[in-house]
């Protein structure tokens, strides 16, 4: 250590820069809500989010460079214009959970906006707050890497020489907007789904009475989404192979075979006849709709599979980080003593919100989390313990979350399998505690839910913190205006989940399908994953067959050495088109690979692929997802679309593919630039 040059920040404490101005809160404010709404809409249909770090720091830098703003201004609108995101996913893993499980009616969504606001409020309020006990010790660690930090703060200081990449990154919004909209207004279709039936010489186990087909395999085109294909890009193609793998094994191996032997004679039964779900499975099975049948038997058969597969891979993940996880835990008792017996700092970068101000604010938040809990649970001692549970799993949560994006970045942060385990722990508290039915169910899910946002925001944040370390920004004026952000994307982040929900909802009922979240066009794969976990725990209700056989999949995957037994499992779980593709995203970042490796790319020029290629791809997913929550507020309001045609072509949504895949590989490669310029820093998202 003794051998360590002192750090020193791009921008001195001594310097008197413009930081906490007006137009960067503002800035910061608008980019929260919009990338937060996008990794929304992104997250509720995929599974995944992104970081908004990056088009928050290129979209900022574009913006103040108009107005001359300062290299601090543009850190700070990046940090309050990222936080919306964790907001954003906190919010799509447990919000939605409500309605899965039945214990919020999805048809009156308004009636829970103050409810479901204040567990975000609550959980972003306890995120920051807990951060800024530990900023000061786990910023400064030269031990914790922060890759994605220290990517963050070199474009910003890339963008002082001249270059923000802003073209790429809006350029590509446009378009992922202009192919959304065509798309809707039906120039191209989305999706095509064709039964291929196997051959009457097979062998017929099917009972008398039924239609006289023997079965098959139902065959679907890739998604025609700028977005998903923009997710394979950066998750690259190693990824989005394993993610489609899953939907492979789901549709071309367990949806086939549980329809052929199965599916006519037990669906009507295991649906229930007397609901409209039961009377259409009923009447597929009478009529021959296979397309209908295979949609069922994956929905209630092969997804339960799907979560048990989710649920072992989330337990692989935590134990793959057990001793991160362990040296988090154990740090994080001794930075707070360090914080609440440290003097006060000095100098201007060492400066966070004032230790009685924290205290504050952990204790007015646990407050309103104590109510919360105690309209749902509807007693007070199971809200107390409760608030108990999310006040210690919070914190030390937080500090687990803020050192593994030290060490992996937030990207790559574990969010869903660290909520899970507070779900499980809560859950069997409440079992204890003798909370039974509709009540303890809502309990559970409200842990779960506050731990969930206060994780993603502490992560986000520290992540930005770090930045701002690099970057010589301001700890409390950063800390401040995040408390700002958060109450913003807080009061703001319901909303689009409304207009999704009911959109799908009302889009369904035209469609002839059930809408709403845990459907095909909105599968919020975590979200239903807690769902059924808080109502197989405190109400018995879990699908205990289903969910051993998914269990003992992963156990399967596991012993295979398959490197990401959750990732398979997100694919099963969601529609094929969707993991499709993302395929066809990660093949296609395949061929840039390739290309930079037979033009002989030096490092520099690959740094330069990478980035482009990044923004671009970010860029394809902000377009599609804002205005896809514009058509989405059609369907809400039951809006007519004009429609180009009636049954759009398939050929041309092959088009529209290959039209993207070209502009996802020609613009980054043409714009590698010559071997001898430096290199940029790389944008890992």
């Amino acid at each position: 250590m003794s051998d360590q040059k002192p750090f020193v920040p791009f921008v001195s404490p001594e310097t008197n820069m413009a930081e906490f101005t007006a137009r960067a809160l503002v800035i910061g404010l608008v980019m929260s809500v919009v990338l937060g709404a996008a990794n929304a809409y992104l997250g509720l249909k995929a599974g995944m989010t992104i970081a908004a770090t990056y088009p928050a720091a290129v979209i900022g830098m574009a913006i103040l460079r108009i107005f001359k703003g300062s290299i601090l201004e543009e850190n700070f609108a990046r940090t309050v214009g990222s936080i919306g995101e964790s907001i954003a996913a906190g919010a799509i893993f447990t919000i939605p959970a409500f309605y899965i499980a039945g214990i919020w009616d999805k048809n009156n969504m308004m009636g829970d906006y103050f409810i479901a606001s204040a567990i975000m409020f609550c959980g972003g309020i306890l995120g920051i707050m807990f951060v800024a006990l530990l900023r000061r010790v786990m910023v400064e660690d030269r031990d914790l890497p922060f890759p994605e930090s220290v990517a963050a703060s070199e474009i910003h200081k890339a963008g002082r020489g001249g270059g923000t990449g802003a073209k790429f990154l809006f350029q590509a919004m446009g378009i992922g907007a202009v192919i959304q909209a065509l798309g809707q207004f039906k120039l191209f279709a989305a999706s095509w789904e064709y039964f291929i039936q196997f051959s009457k010489s097979l062998i017929n186990l099917r009972k008398a009475g039924t239609a006289a087909a023997e079965g098959g395999i139902l065959l679907s085109s890739p998604g025609i989404s700028p977005a998903y294909m923009g997710v394979g890009y950066i998750i690259g193609p190693k990824l989005a192979s394993l993610n489609f793998s899953g939907g492979l094994l789901a549709w071309g191996f367990l949806v086939p075979i549980i329809t052929y032997f199965l599916a006519p004679q037990i669906m009507p039964e295991l649906l229930k006849l007397n609901t409209p779900v039961g009377q259409a499975a009923k009447t597929a099975a009478e009529q021959g709709d296979w397309i209908l049948l295979s949609n069922m038997v994956w929905r209630f058969i092969v997804r339960p599979i799907a979560i048990g597969g989710m649920l072992v891979g989330a337990g692989l993940t935590l134990f793959r980080m057990r001793k991160s996880l362990a040296t988090g835990i154990a740090r994080s008792v001794s930075d707070v003593k360090k914080a609440a017996t440290g003097e006060a700092a000095t100098i201007r970068t060492d400066k966070d919100l004032n230790f009685k101000l924290i205290m504050a604010g952990i204790g007015g938040a646990s407050i309103l989390t104590f109510f919360l809990y105690l309209h749902f649970a509807q007693d007070v001692f199971a809200a107390l313990v409760a608030t108990v549970v999310m006040i210690i799993a919070g914190f030390f949560f937080a500090a687990v979350s803020g050192y593994l994006v030290g060490i992996i970045g937030s990207s790559n942060n574990p969010i869903s399998g660290l909520t899970l385990s507070t779900l499980i722990m809560a859950a069997l508290l409440m079992v204890s505690l003798g909370m039974k039915g509709n009540q303890g169910v809502a309990a559970v899910l409200g842990v779960a839910a506050v731990v969930c946002v206060s994780a993603a925001v502490a992560g986000e944040m520290l992540q930005d913190l770090k930045v701002g370390h690099i970057l010589g920004g301001t700890p409390w004026r950063m800390q401040f205006g995040d408390i700002i952000g958060v109450g913003i994307a807080s009061a703001v982040m319901f909303i689009p989940l409304v207009v999704l929900q009911q959109g799908d909802i009302n889009a369904g009922k035209m469609l002839g399908y059930e809408g709403g979240f845990g459907s095909a066009k909105l599968a919020s794969p975590q979200a239903g994953l807690m769902a059924l976990l808080s109502q197989g725990i405190v109400k018995g209700e879990m699908a205990w067959p289903l969910i051993i056989v998914g269990m003992l999949m992963g156990f399967g995957f596991i012993l295979m050495q398959v490197k990401s037994p959750m990732l398979i499992a997100v694919g099963m779980y969601l529609p094929l088109e969707t993991t499709f593709a993302i395929f066809i995203g990660g093949m296609v970042k395949a061929v840039v690979e390739r290309m930079n490796a037979g033009r002989k790319h030096n490092d520099a020029q690959k740094a330069r692929v990478e980035n482009t290629g990044v923004l671009l791809a970010a860029g394809l997913i902000a377009g599609e997802a804002l205005v896809g929550l514009v058509f989405a507020a059609f369907a809400f309001f039951e809006v007519h679309l004009f429609e180009f045609f009636a049954q759009p072509s398939i050929i041309v949504s092959l088009v529209v593919i290959g039209l993207i895949a070209a502009y996802l590989v020609l613009v980054p490669v043409k714009n590698a630039g010559k071997a001898d310029e430096p290199a940029p820093p790389t944008a890992v998202m």
